[in-house]
């Protein structure tokens, strides 16, 4: 079957939602073990109000969250890409990169590789001057692709949206400007 991709990475080809991605993306998204560092996993509903809320962003922004399949096998492996952070916080609005994948394909560099192209894609394609990220300072396997990706350390915070006595509220920004992206190229 062939799949229209906006970019590609050497084994990624990057594309908008389409209907069929509404079941895995769930099933993705009711893994405990996926969802471990945020604050619960997902119902069906859920799963399907945040495809809608992604084609919003993409119509919004012009950039968002991409859909990810495999090239050579067209198999849908989760989410890469943009969405504005705009939560109260000194270094908000901006735009964040993150990835979600099916646990099925962890551990083959896949959001390494696809956060790469993302961060060249955002810079090159889109303008974007500054790409920031972050995630709860226990995720220490996003923490992992945002030091590989060549994003640099900038401090911590408590993520406003997260209550005061959940472990996953302490989190660790991370951030690149093109500048610095153009020199590690």
């Amino acid at each position: 079957m062939y799949k229209k991709y906006e970019f590609e990475s050497e084994r990624l080809g990057f594309r908008l939602w389409s209907d069929e991605d509404s079941v895995p993306f769930a099933r993705m998204n009711a893994n405990n073990k996926v969802m471990q560092y945020f604050r619960n996993a997902m119902t069906k509903e859920e799963s399907d109000q945040f495809i809608k809320k992604i084609m919003d962003h993409f119509k919004d922004y012009g950039y968002g969250l991409w859909a990810v399949d495999i090239k050579e096998t067209h198999e849908f492996i989760g989410f890469i890409g943009f969405w504005t952070a705009t939560f109260e916080s000194d270094f908000t609005p901006c735009v964040e990169i993150g990835w979600r994948l099916d646990d099925r394909f962890w551990n083959k560099g896949y959001a390494t590789e696809g956060a790469i192209k993302c961060l060249d894609y955002g810079f090159n394609t889109l303008g974007l001057n500054d790409i920031f990220s972050f995630t709860s300072e226990i995720n220490k396997p996003s923490i992992n692709v945002m030091k590989k990706i060549g994003l640099i350390e900038g401090g911590t915070f408590q993520h406003p949206n997260i209550s005061e006595d959940n472990p996953l509220r302490p989190h660790v920004l991370y951030k690149i400007d093109k500048k610095t992206h153009d020199k590690n190229d």
